[in-house]
Order: structure tokens, then C-alpha cells, then sequence
């Protein structure tokens, strides 16, 4: 496939980057023998659509980067892709994950653009250990195959600590769209808004948050960082998520609400009030008392508790819910009733499976 620009996208769909939207991380489903279960997976995709998603990201963590090994980073990308376009006419931001050294970040890339991806999120987990030119050449390499969506991806799941100066030459690739910023920490993120302010790309690229301790106040909050002696305001326009793969419908609502709020420079106590509410639910979802362990897991057991998913598998066999994470997981969709997509779901299960 020939390379893909940003430049030459559907104006629909980078006016969509731009402005900001919900994409879920799409989980893999599998059966109980961890095969791809087709017709789960493309049930899974319709919810998503249905749900209001401004796009898809297929081939990242949720999606568990073990696909690549077992030959299903291909046929799970082309299965999301044809589904959506199946369901819904409405233009979907559709982002592949790029993982691995520079040769595989490249294929994959040509993967993605051959099969109509408009943007890939790139994880730098493969190239730790690396310093900053060597880190700078790999992602110029890959944005030369497909618009990019930088990942500041947190070190507990894999990531690497990036700083600013990272970010700077990262958000002057004239490829660059994106940045994922989800190293659950503060002081990263501002490395990474630091970064973008340098580079002078702020009205090129967009930051997306992934800090599902923060998603709220990421949304809500103005960033402030001084340039030139005159103060440049960033904010964060959307979400890319795992934590955004299950209760979807009740997410697109709300980024909506946020957007609204943050745009009309009139915060509600009730809206602020949402941030921990929301981390609560994150905490039972991504099994942050066991540092993520069961983090996939998690979001699969609320799929499968919807009737979604059949089970919870995953293509490792050590990879599932930790011990109390049901438990946990109970108590948040008692008390968090109202953030859930359960009726939703109930209403369209059927539809979706047909």
C-alpha cells in the first residue's frame, strides 16, 4: 500500500481527531478453547458503534499484543474494520496498535494503511533501553508509513519513562496527529504537554487521555505552559481507552458532558465530583490492587457479566481475574449503578449477536 499522510484523510475524519472523541480499546474475544470467537468479536464492535464510539482501536494492549504471535494481528484488524463499515455508514476513526522493533512497527503500519486504518498508536515497550535519537529515528520511520498517535504508555503495564524533551522532537514529526498520554502520573503528563508547546504543534496534535486514574479531570482541566512569555493553553479533546471498552455508552455521554462544561468554562461540583467515581470503577476494572495483573481480564468479566462475551479468556493461560477482583468488581457495579451500560445492553444483545 502506498504510504498514508495525514494530509490526504478523509477531512471528516482528522475534523474528528481534532475535535475530540471516545475510542475504546477493543478487546479480543476468544472461546473457551482461545480461539477467535468471530461472532463475539464483530457483536463486540456493533455494541461499540451503537454506543456512539467516535472510532476503534484494534491491535493495542486491550487487545493484548500477544495477537502478533499467534497470527491474528491481521485477521483481527481486517474483522473490526469490515464489521464497522458493515454496520454503520457514520465516518469511525479507526487506529491500529504498532508494536516491536522499527521492521515489525513498519509492517504492521502497512498492514494498517493496506486495510484502511487512518492512524496508528505507537508503543515504544520494544525499544527500552533505547536513548532519545535512537527512540526519535524508529517513530520517524514508522510516521512515514501512517499518521501517528504517540503513546506515553505507563512503565507498570511495559512503558518507559519519557521526558519532555521526548516529547518535543516527537511532536515535531510532521506525521504525528496524536498523543496518547496514559503514564498514570501528573508530572508525566505535563512532560508531555511541555513537549507538544515546544514543538509549536498544538494545533496539529491532539491530546488524547489514557490516565484511567485521571479521566475526568483530564478532560476538565485547562493546561497552562508558558512560551515565549505568553501563557499557551492545552487541553485534553478525547479519550483513547481501555477502561472506555466496557459501559461505552455511559463514556460517549459523558465525554460529551465534559467537552460541554470545559468548552463553556462553567465546571459543575457534580461533574468534578465524577473523577473519583469514575477511578473507583477503574480501580476494580484494572486490578490496581495487584498492579494490573488482571487488567484485560477485568473488562472481560464485565463483558461477559453483560452477556458480550461468553467467558473471560485470554491467549495466556496465567492471565485472568486476581483474587478479590470479582468481588471488587461486584462492588463497583453496585455502587456506580448509574455509570453503567447494562440496560443498554440488555435492549440490543440480541441484535448485535444475530
Amino acid at each position: 500500500p502506498m504510504p498514508l499522510h495525514r494530509s490526504t484523510l478523509p477531512p471528516e475524519i482528522l475534523e474528528r481527531i481534532r475535535t475530540g472523541t471516545a475510542i475504546p480499546a477493543h478487546p479480543l474475544v476468544l472461546d473457551r478453547d482461545r480461539h477467535f470467537d468471530r461472532r463475539r468479536q464483530r457483536a463486540l464492535t456493533r455494541y461499540y458503534v451503537d454506543a456512539g464510539a467516535g472510532g476503534l482501536a484494534v491491535g493495542v494492549h486491550t487487545t493484548q499484543f500477544a495477537i502478533r504471535d499467534v497470527g491474528l494481528y491481521e485477521p483481527v484488524l481486517s474483522a473490526a474494520m469490515a464489521d464497522a463499515r458493515a454496520w454503520t455508514d457514520r465516518p469511525l476513526v479507526m487506529v491500529a496498535g504498532l508494536a516491536g522493533p522499527t521492521g515489525q512497527a513498519v509492517a504492521e503500519a502497512r498492514t494498517a494503511v493496506g486495510l484502511g486504518y487512518h492512524a496508528g498508536l505507537l508503543s515504544l515497550a520494544a525499544m527500552a533501553g533505547q536513548d532519545t535519537d535512537a527512540l526519535i529515528t524508529h517513530c520517524t520511520r514508522v510516521a512515514e508509513e501512517i499518521p501517528l498517535i504517540g503513546f506515553y504508555l505507563q512503565p507498570a503495564v511495559g512503558g518507559m519513562s519519557l521526558d519532555a524533551d521526548f516529547w518535543s522532537r516527537f511532536a515535531a514529526i510532521d506525521n504525528v496527529i496524536a498523543i496518547k498520554v496514559a503514564p498514570f502520573n501528573r508530572y508525566r503528563t505535563l512532560d508531555v504537554i511541555r513537549g507538544v508547546v515546544a514543538a509549536r504543534a498544538e494545533d496539529r496534535v491532539t491530546l488524547y487521555t489514557g490516565n484511567d486514574d485521571h479521566i475526568v479531570l483530564d478532560l476538565l482541566t485547562p493546561f497552562t505552559v508558558m512560551r515565549d512569555g505568553a501563557p499557551v493553553t492545552l487541553r485534553f479533546r478525547g479519550g483513547l481507552l481501555g477502561h472506555w471498552s466496557v459501559w461505552t455508552r455511559q463514556a460517549v455521554l459523558m465525554l460529551e458532558r465534559l467537552k460541554a462544561a470545559a468548552d463553556g468554562g462553567d465546571v459543575p461540583a457534580d461533574l468534578l465530583a465524577l473523577d473519583s467515581r469514575v477511578t473507583d470503577c477503574n480501580a476494580a476494572f484494572f486490578d490496581v490492587a495487584h498492579d494490573f495483573h488482571g487488567c484485560i481480564a477485568g473488562c472481560h468479566e464485565i463483558l461477559r457479566r453483560q452477556g458480550l462475551l461468553e467467558g473471560i479468556w485470554c491467549l495466556d493461560p496465567e492471565e485472568g481475574l486476581s483474587p478479590g477482583q470479582a468481588a471488587e468488581l461486584d462492588r463497583v457495579c453496585r455502587m456506580h449503578a448509574d455509570l453503567s451500560d447494562d440496560a443498554f445492553v440488555a435492549e440490543n444483545l440480541e441484535r448485535w449477536l444475530s
